[in-house]
């Protein structure tokens, strides 16, 4: 079982990161890529039957049949395979994916080994959670700022995208794509020690940019170390890492996880969605490997989020930070 060797426990402690590779077994993440194929086909024929697209492009294998549906439509479509919600308008109908093949690599016992090495033996999945299927940016739509949907993502902590009460939370991010990850597809970029020194102020709009990011006046950015993975290579990050990523330059698609993992017992910063026992060694029962309990489980948090957080109101708070820091001037 691929538990962490002291060696690679010691470069995510000092570092703030640690790169393990072919730790996911290949056949968990084919029967990944196979489950999302059906979502996809699914999309597919509901665009072509409201004439949105001109084929549902079902000759081609996944990656070029996303592209081709992202360039007629203008839109990444990206809630139809995420295993989470949005934080404001959620509707009854709002769309999320919680298949057994995703459930199934959540709860992978070589990665749960590796989560385990870090933050214990009561392992708790986090649902600070998302599918990220990055087309290339040159067919991206933009916003309002002109900069492409799902492009580079800003520099952040993951501490710094939940509320204060998970603050002392031991919560480990967990990224790895399903094919293999080169520089031209945008992989993760981290700055190594930058864990060391605490939560940063994340500043809304900095330099009009859009978004809310981390100047990088607060961190020593020319020690950026970019992260190209292979399939089956799991990147481990400490919650106070700084980090975010490049923007997809190649002609394909970049399609990652990222997960977060807790000791069971703490709060995740994100109460109100779902999180589950991974591995505990209390009695039988507790841990969840059923889609369908897990399905279950967001339907009922889906309803209620259709009835709060709607038309800019904030019943739940999703975030921390208020306008007017310091740091952001």
């Amino acid at each position: 079982m691929p538990h962490l060797t002291q060696e690679q426990l010691d470069h995510f402690r000092e570092e703030g990161y640690v790169v393990v590779p072919n730790i996911i077994p290949h056949r968990v993440l084919d029967n990944v890529i196979a489950e999302y194929e059906g979502v996809l086909d699914t999309l597919a024929r509901q665009l072509y039957e409201r004439g949105d697209i001109s084929s549902t492009f079902e000759d081609l294998e996944f990656g070029e049949r996303f592209i081709k549906i992202v360039i007629e439509t203008g839109d990444v479509h990206k809630q139809h395979f995420d295993f989470s919600l949005p934080f404001q308008n959620v509707q009854p109908d709002t769309p999320f994916w919680s298949g057994q093949a995703v459930l199934d690599v959540f709860t992978c016992d070589e990665l749960v080994d590796a989560v385990e090495s870090i933050i214990g033996p009561e392992v708790y999945s986090n649902p600070v959670q998302h599918v990220r299927i990055k087309p290339p940016e040159s067919i991206l739509p933009v916003n309002q700022f002109g900069d492409p949907i799902l492009g580079a993502t800003q520099w952040h902590q993951d501490n710094g995208v939940v509320i204060e009460a998970a603050d002392e939370t031991n919560m480990l991010t967990v990224w790895f794509s399903l094919d293999d990850t080169d520089l031209e597809q945008g992989p993760l970029k981290v700055v190594p020690k930058s864990h060391r020194r605490g939560l940063k102020a994340h500043c809304a709009n900095y330099l009009g940019k859009g978004g809310r990011e981390i100047p990088e006046k607060l961190f020593d950015v020319d020690k950026t170390v970019n992260l190209p993975v292979s399939r089956g290579d799991v990147i481990f990050l400490h919650k106070h890492t700084v980090h975010g990523s490049l923007a997809n330059v190649s002609d394909r698609i970049r399609w990652s996880f990222d997960l977060r993992y807790n000791p069971i017992g703490q709060t995740t910063g994100r109460e109100i969605f779902p999180g589950f026992v991974v591995r505990s060694g209390k009695p039988a029962g507790q841990e969840l490997r059923d889609a369908k309990t897990w399905t279950r489980m967001w339907l009922e948090t889906r309803e209620k989020m259709s009835k709060i957080n709607q038309g800019g109101q904030s019943d739940v708070a999703f975030g921390r930070w208020k306008e007017g820091h310091v740091d952001c001037a």
